[in-house]
């Protein structure tokens, strides 16, 4: 047997433990609610009307209820860390340019100091975008702040932004400088789940974050400190009996809003008609990343996902002002 068939046995089994175990949808607060996924109007939901598959018939036009944060466009356009190829990642540099370019959607990652503060920044360590070393957990945020988050970035063979006063930023600066901006948050460590509730919180963010993680155990941790509804991104093991499911057309629904994910992984394609179908079906965008190429961007919007995440934000805006002929979208950069 191929490893590609042993994989989907194991995730058909997987699946079908699922679908034996199948419950009613549940509030992001782990209580059930018959009408969780099925909720019209203002507020946390945002009824869609868009064209789907029912579950037992075939093409009708249905309304598709999402949260506010995944309603505000279609296709979601998002900027990957602003763009680790135009301007230092995850600083409020890379952000700026994303949000000039006309975007709303700003994915970043987040990582916690040692006195607690939420900042952006990918690695667990600062070695490979600063001028430091050392783990962001050891550090404070005003020692953070004290290294320059523009000295690793190259282009050409230059550093055009070392020594330009550029900083780790925090996700509360995030928030608060893009007061219509919609962020995708990347759980990357353990030990900020409540931060984060407490910061959504206090800036009422409820409907202005996605949070996701490639932990499933650190995604669940959050879902179940918030005490409202707040849009996630679903985890390892929800993509996988996602997957499944598409494959053997058996039920299942996961917790999540929305699907992040990549075209492939380890071999496996996860971006197909398919998928995009079963995804369509259960009324929860598909947003794939990391997607830099103009052929594969134009090849996803054709195939119907519901969105991209990029590093170069620059082409897929002035393709979707060329499908859509969107007037808010501003002219390319030079180069």
């Amino acid at each position: 047997m191929s490893a590609s068939r042993s994989w989907w046995v194991c995730v058909a089994v997987c699946v079908l433990w699922t679908a034996t175990s199948h419950r009613r949808p549940t509030t992001h607060h782990g209580t059930h609610d018959d009408n969780a996924h099925d909720r019209p109007g203002s507020g946390f939901y945002k009824a869609l009307e868009v064209d789907g598959f029912s579950e037992d018939q075939g093409v009708t036009s249905r309304s598709m209820s999402l949260p506010v944060a995944l309603g505000h466009e279609h296709p979601i356009a998002m900027a990957h860390r602003g763009s680790g190829l135009l301007w230092p990642e995850n600083t409020m540099v890379a952000f700026q340019g994303a949000a000039d370019l006309g975007y709303r959607y700003l994915e970043t990652d987040l990582q916690i100091t040692r006195d607690g503060v939420l900042v952006t920044i990918h690695d667990d360590t600062v070695n490979r975008t600063t001028d430091g070393t050392g783990l962001v957990s050891d550090y404070s945020l005003q020692e953070l702040q004290t290294l320059d988050a523009g000295y690793r970035f190259e282009r050409d063979g230059d550093n055009p932004h070392r020594g330009r006063g550029i900083r780790v930023p925090t996700l509360e600066e995030l928030a608060i400088t893009y007061p219509d901006g919609v962020f995708t948050l990347d759980l990357k460590s353990d030990g900020m789940e409540a931060a984060l509730v407490d910061l959504i919180r206090r800036l009422d963010l409820w409907d202005r974050v996605i949070v996701g993680s490639f932990s499933g155990s650190r995604l669940r941790r959050f879902r179940a400190l918030v005490d409202r509804p707040v849009a996630t991104s679903a985890g390892p093991s929800e993509i996988l009996r996602f997957l499944a499911a598409a494959r053997t057309h058996l039920p299942y629904r996961p917790r999540a809003d929305s699907f992040q994910v990549p075209v492939k992984d380890r071999g496996i394609t996860i971006v197909n008609p398919r998928t995009v179908r079963a995804a369509r079906r259960l009324g929860i965008p598909l947003i794939v990343w990391t997607i830099n190429h103009l052929a594969e961007m134009e090849g996803l919007l054709d195939l119907g996902v519901d969105g991209l995440i990029t590093d170069r934000p620059d082409l897929l805006r002035t393709l979707l002002a060329k499908r859509s002929r969107k007037p808010d979208w501003k002219e390319p950069l030079d180069g």
